[in-house]
């Protein structure tokens, strides 16, 4: 053998050896809902096949992150049977996004069949229903209930200031363009939309609406009950697709606007915290799965620089579609490693169909030329972009009601940034004088209320009846505002 083939299997040699050294600490998976019903037609409804699209994801994320067989294999996660102390997943309440995650947690940790089995006290074997079936709880995002029966894209984010800087794009030149020079195209499609959309509803102002109709419509109807399908040929769907996409990231991002974002932002604050944790932890938390829709992505897209990298990170991603941060070492050892050992890794997968791990794309964040950043490079570029708790996103928002009215005060927001509530001058804030207001009126009743007892010796029920009020009146406090999604 010669020596420079020698050196060269050497070099080949030592290169396997220094992938197969890399090791995934951790991993948190932002995941799009599957196929649903049109948006068109509230509420809206699952599909059969979104529960195959989630499925199947959920079956891939197994086989990369669980599986003993993948040189992606979360350092220490259990293979077969869950432990929750070490896999999270949430979602909003909204059929389409909730259930959908129940799918893909079906595919991520499948039924265990016969090891689920118990032997009781007095000999009496159970068997645990459907095969072993295995039950991984969905905590509830708080915001984004009911998002997939909404067409608006921040109809959910509760977001004062969010909200007004999306519905600025509809005066901008460019958005008013478009309103005009493509007016004949939307008129154009009556005859197909004209059970769900009136003549002055076919125009840009609803692009996505109409795009997403149509596209429900070719994928579950039938060309019987499609009338004038010939109207859209392809060439239109996809032109009707791109202003789709151009509608909703202006609607998701702007470079000069970024509270736009405000999705992208607290999403950002989620993963920061969570990948810190698994590594504060020691590697106790491995896995945090986060269902949502596409306002998340787009958003996160834009500030995360990666519609720079790539014009189609500007596009809706398709139904199903994942992304994901990983926390990955080339340390050798067992133990969590010094965090300047540490890196983050951003990988992305467009749509259904994956299929081995060369299908989920890694991509450079934050403008960077390597796709993967030392952590201290990854927390100081999130950071920049992220809101991490509740006091940041009522600032960010100029909210100073509902879940900021503790935040909020006199100094923490300009009157001229702020929401209903908040200060109008050097006096007192309504929200502040409505709770002293209360409080006055609360004072009087019990006043007269304990007079009255005194008076006519009134009593109100038994002590048993008002201890057991008491004991089920427990107030469990909702989770500070996530993720955004629509």
């Amino acid at each position: 053998m010669s020596p420079l083939m020698t050196l060269t299997i050497v070099a080949f040699l030592l290169l396997a050896d220094l992938n197969n050294a890399e090791r995934v600490l951790g991993a948190y998976v932002f995941q799009r809902h599957g196929d649903r019903t049109a948006k068109a037609w509230p509420p809206t409804k699952l599909t059969g096949l979104r529960y195959s699209q989630e499925y199947m994801t959920g079956t891939f994320f197994h086989d990369r992150y669980i599986s003993a067989n993948s040189s992606y294999q979360i350092d220490g996660i259990s293979t077969d049977i869950v432990n929750l102390a070490q896999v999270t997943a949430s979602a909003p309440q909204d059929n389409v996004i909730d259930n959908s995650g129940e799918g893909f947690l079906q595919g991520l940790y499948p039924p265990i069949g016969s090891i689920s089995m118990e032997t009781l006290r007095n000999g009496s074997i159970i068997e645990v229903p459907l095969n072993g079936y295995q039950l991984i709880p969905l905590s509830d995002v708080q915001s984004g209930s009911g998002s997939e029966d909404n067409t608006w894209l921040q109809s959910t984010s509760s977001c004062s200031k969010a909200q007004v800087s999306s519905s600025d794009y509809s005066n901008s030149k460019s958005y008013e363009s478009l309103l005009l020079t493509t007016r004949g195209l939307y008129q154009s499609l009556e005859p197909l939309v004209n059970e769900t959309f009136s003549p002055s509803e076919l125009s840009y102002k609803n692009a996505y609406t109409i795009w997403d109709l149509l596209h429900v419509a070719l994928i579950h109807n039938s060309t019987a009950n499609f009338p004038s399908s010939t109207i859209l040929t392809d060439s239109v769907m996809q032109e009707l697709l791109v202003l789709a996409n151009q509608h909703e990231f202006n609607l998701a991002y702007n470079t000069s606007d970024p509270i736009r974002a405000i999705a992208g932002m607290t999403l950002a604050g989620e993963v920061l915290t969570a990948l810190n944790e698994t590594i504060t932890s020691g590697g106790k938390s491995k896995l945090n799965i986060q269902f949502g829709a596409y306002a998340s992505f787009l958003s996160y897209f834009g500030l995360a620089e990666l519609s720079n990298v790539n014009v189609n990170f500007t596009g809706i991603p398709d139904y199903a579609s994942s992304m994901a941060w990983e926390l990955v070492t080339d340390d050798e050892g067992t133990e969590i490693p010094a965090t300047s050992d540490i890196r983050v890794r951003f990988v992305f997968h467009n749509g259904t169909g994956i299929e081995g791990s060369t299908q989920l794309q890694a991509y450079a964040l934050f403008g960077q030329s390597t796709v993967e950043l030392p952590w201290a490079q990854f927390v100081d570029g999130t950071k920049k972009i992220a809101i991490q708790s509740q006091e940041e996103w009522c600032k960010a928002c100029g909210n100073s009601t509902g879940i900021c009215a503790s935040s909020s005060g006199a100094g923490d927001i300009s009157p001229s940034n702020s929401s209903a509530g908040c200060p109008s001058g050097g006096g007192m804030s309504l929200g502040v004088a409505g709770v002293i207001g209360a409080l006055v009126a609360l004072g009087v009743l019990v006043g007269l209320l304990i007079l009255s007892m005194m008076v006519f010796g009134l009593r109100f029920g038994p002590k048993s009846a008002l201890a057991g009020i008491h004991r089920g009146s427990d107030v469990s406090t909702a989770s500070v505002m996530k993720t955004t999604v629509v």
